[in-house]
């Protein structure tokens, strides 16, 4: 699975495996003007909470733990093109799991 970020248009489009992915406005609605990514706004909010709710298939935890994923993830991301395998974001869950830990109050492995 590869997530991937391009800009078209003067849009930024997010897809997996070449798909489109959903920007989740009915979660939160941070960014109505769409996705963004490489620094930590409101639309790379919209595209970490679209990454997580898409990866994770549970609404509440990609709600839950979108920000701090914006913030150590989708904010640094390259401006004009970007990949993410489900390796990496594993990844980040291994690396985070005792934080994610205490905010979601559940303890869940992602391998």
């Amino acid at each position: 699975m590869v997530y991937k970020g391009y800009r078209f248009g003067g849009r930024c489009v997010v897809t997996r495996d070449s798909k489109k992915i959903n920007s989740r406005l009915d979660l939160f609605n941070h960014s109505p003007t769409g996705m963004e990514w490489g620094y930590g706004g409101s639309g790379p909010a919209q595209t970490a909470l679209a990454i997580l709710a898409d990866f994770l298939h549970d609404d509440q935890l990609a709600v839950m733990l979108h920000q701090k994923f914006k913030w150590s993830m989708i904010a640094s991301l390259p401006h004009k093109r970007w990949s993410l395998t489900d390796k990496q974001i594993r990844g980040w869950f291994t690396m985070h799991a005792a934080e994610i830990a205490e905010i979601t109050g559940r303890k869940r492995q992602f391998a």
